[in-house]
């Protein structure tokens, strides 16, 4: 006898804003208690889709509505309450979101398992600013970007000569001069 599994576009998710920095604690909290607290008819799973350092979204499939379609306050109260999220998007009416957008981020998440995408994108030609390593407070030009190593080829005049120095992303900020 097989035992039904929905498939993940049958489940409703929800996602919640969580304070900076406070998404991975969020995430193992929930998934530590979701069992102790006796939540799992509720919450199904945790989904904590991200990229280093961009913009990060909790999804959660959690039952949040009754069949009278009035808010379940035992599940609600128990992600709210917990340390790090600030509230569900939607606020007190949470909307789940559409199977394209769950789609789309489970996709995001799948295509961008293991890398790292940098918090600020620079250009080639990018007039930059050294602010860290033996050429500190020098400015330069983009030659080069690998997105995959997280590094630039920026040249430097050096004594009157363009020098090419690889750097990594965060050891240079944008300047206008």
């Amino acid at each position: 006898m097989t035992k039904n599994i929905p498939s993940i576009s049958e489940f409703r998710w929800y996602a919640v804003q969580t304070l900076s920095n406070q998404e991975a604690k969020v995430k193992r909290y929930l998934d530590k208690f979701i069992d102790i607290e006796k939540m799992r008819p509720f919450i199904e799973e945790v989904l904590m889709p991200s990229e280093n350092v961009t913009e990060v979204k909790n999804g959660r499939k959690i039952k949040l509505y009754g069949e009278d379609k009035k808010i379940l306050q035992e599940p609600w109260a128990f992600v709210r309450g917990t340390e790090g999220i600030i509230n569900f998007v939607g606020g007190d009416h949470p909307v789940a979101l559409k199977p394209d957008e769950i789609d789309r981020i489970l996709n995001q998440v799948k295509s961008t398992e293991g890398k790292v995408v940098p918090k600020v994108q620079y250009e080639v030609g990018e007039l930059v600013k050294i602010t860290n390593g033996p050429f500190i407070n020098l400015t330069g030009t983009i030659d080069a970007i690998d997105p995959d190593k997280g590094k630039l080829r920026v040249s430097v005049s050096i004594f009157g000569r363009f020098t090419p120095i690889e750097l990594e992303y965060w050891q240079i900020e944008r300047t206008t001069s």
